[in-house]
């Protein structure tokens, strides 16, 4: 099971961090990864994290703004969204991959959170 949170309406320039808590999973080695989806447009990824988080890729489009980290004692990972920006704006699902620990991508994901919904807008 994977639960977002954080999501809401941040001006542009703004700040928001999202966590994905997850929980159920009996195989260790998994990575997790951040897509967001904008009304009229596909799914992307945004940012995944390996088992170990020492291995972590970005979108081009979110690179230096976004930080993805993942706490390994509870489990959860978070994505902080720094300098937010109108094309920001999309719902957030946070998805985990099983059969991979090393963030190879961002296909694959078996199991995927609900989503969170960010909003940029003045």
């Amino acid at each position: 099971q994977l639960v977002e949170s954080g999501g809401g309406l941040v001006q542009p320039g703004g700040s928001l961090r999202l966590s994905c808590q997850v929980s159920g999973f009996t195989v260790r080695y998994w990575s997790i990864a951040w897509f967001r989806q904008a009304p009229g447009k596909k799914r992307e990824g945004v940012s995944c994290i390996s088992e170990s988080g020492g291995y972590t890729s970005y979108a081009d489009s979110v690179k230096g703004r976004f930080t993805i980290s993942r706490d390994k004692s509870n489990g959860a990972v978070s994505l902080q969204m720094n300098s937010l920006k109108p094309e920001d704006t999309a719902v957030y699902f946070c998805a985990a991959n099983v059969d991979d620990y090393s963030c190879s991508g961002f296909t694959g994901y078996q199991y995927w959170g609900q989503g969170t919904q960010v909003t940029v807008s003045s």
